[in-house]
């Protein structure tokens, strides 16, 4: 079980990196690319951004260092939150149903990591 965590820890890390980074330092590329963020203020984009970069380290360095390790599970609940919000302020309203599955997606691996991880929180 803890090898399986680990590697949705790794991919949720990877991939909101990789997001987090676009929409943090490379805003106009993030508007560019997605059509959310066209209509949102840039200090907002990056708002985004650094909360899913600040998430994604979270899953990785309090276990990965053994400091705090209860951070581990409070970054992936945050991340649950802001795949929720997705879902339900973004792209439910404005239709854009192909897009959901990957929140989804990303959603449960941050659920399986929460609830995975939990006795740590104890």
């Amino acid at each position: 079980m803890n090898i399986a965590l680990w590697i949705a820890q790794g991919l949720l890390a990877a991939m909101f990196l990789m997001a987090g980074v676009m929409k943090t330092f490379q805003t106009a590329k993030a508007k560019e690319q997605l059509p959310w963020a066209k209509n949102r203020s840039d200090g907002f984009v990056r708002f985004v951004g650094t909360s899913e970069l600040l998430g994604a380290l979270g899953l990785i360095l309090p276990l990965a260092t053994g400091i705090l390790p209860r951070l581990t599970v409070l970054a992936a609940i945050g991340l649950i939150i802001i795949q929720l919000l997705a879902i339900f302020t973004e792209h439910l309203p404005k239709k854009e149903y192909n897009v959901i599955p990957v929140n989804v997606v990303l959603l449960a691996l941050a659920a399986f990591v929460a609830f995975g991880r939990w006795p740590i929180f104890s």
